[in-house]
């Protein structure tokens, strides 16, 4: 597998087992509805960690571009590969959201909640502050890329290193996603984002593209500070 599809497909899981399960738990007739936050969060972080134990050997994984561009920023990735790696993660999580419709497909009509609907596909504020929701993704991905880079100098029992990357994750969105929903990823906002403004969901609202733009620059500013912070602490 080349490194391209590794990040294609490894996004792609991550989209599809992360939006599977928002999904489940905000449209009407899943048997999952209403399980609540903890279950997303848990959803999201074994997402993380499953398409890392699938794609890893093949791409590293970064599965988001955020990671990419922040560590390419400390010269611990060739610039020259970002944008390959980019629209290889752009392209999984379109694909990933197309494959949560088409999951859910009954389940869309059922539902009336617009927002509820976009929400499967995207990120939005609980209070709709530009400024604080910005900071908020730039903390939350700062953290991510901090705490990614200080999880990659220990040892590990063989494997288990995603798994703890998994879980790192999900404390990640319970302690900080209750603000954003914690995109702390570009595309795994914007390819589904643009999926669902593509897609003919039944009764959908718009893609509220006055928000879009948080979850792609707070994470890219966020990983870049991240990435320095721990150069300059830790290395």
């Amino acid at each position: 597998m080349s490194s391209f599809m590794g990040e294609l497909i490894g996004t792609m899981i991550l989209i599809i087992f992360g939006g599977g399960v928002v999904g489940g738990v905000v449209l009407n007739k899943s048997k999952a509805q209403n399980s609540g936050w903890i279950v997303i969060t848990m959803g999201w972080g074994f997402a993380v960690a499953f398409a890392v134990y699938i794609v890893g050997k093949y791409s590293g994984a970064h599965i988001n571009p955020a990671v990419t561009i922040g560590l390419a920023s400390i010269g611990e990735f060739p610039w020259a590969k970002v944008p390959m790696y980019v629209a290889a993660q752009m392209l999984g999580a379109f694909i990933g959201g197309v494959i949560v419709y088409l999951h859910y497909l009954p389940h869309w009509e059922a539902t009336e909640d617009k927002d509820a609907k976009l929400a499967v596909f995207a990120t939005g504020p609980a209070i709709n502050n530009p400024v604080a929701n910005l900071i908020s993704e730039i903390i939350g991905t700062a953290v991510l890329v901090f705490g990614l880079l200080g999880i990659g100098v220990n040892e590990f029992s063989n494997g288990l290193n995603p798994l703890v990357v998994g879980f790192f994750i999900t404390a990640i969105g319970l302690s900080l996603g209750g603000t954003t929903g914690y995109a702390i990823n570009p595309a795994r906002d914007l390819g589904p984002r643009i999926a669902h403004f593509f897609l003919p969901i039944a009764g959908k609202r718009d893609s509220d593209w006055s928000y879009a733009w948080i979850p792609v620059v707070g994470p890219i500013v966020g990983g870049v500070s991240g990435a320095f912070l721990y150069r300059l602490v830790c290395l």
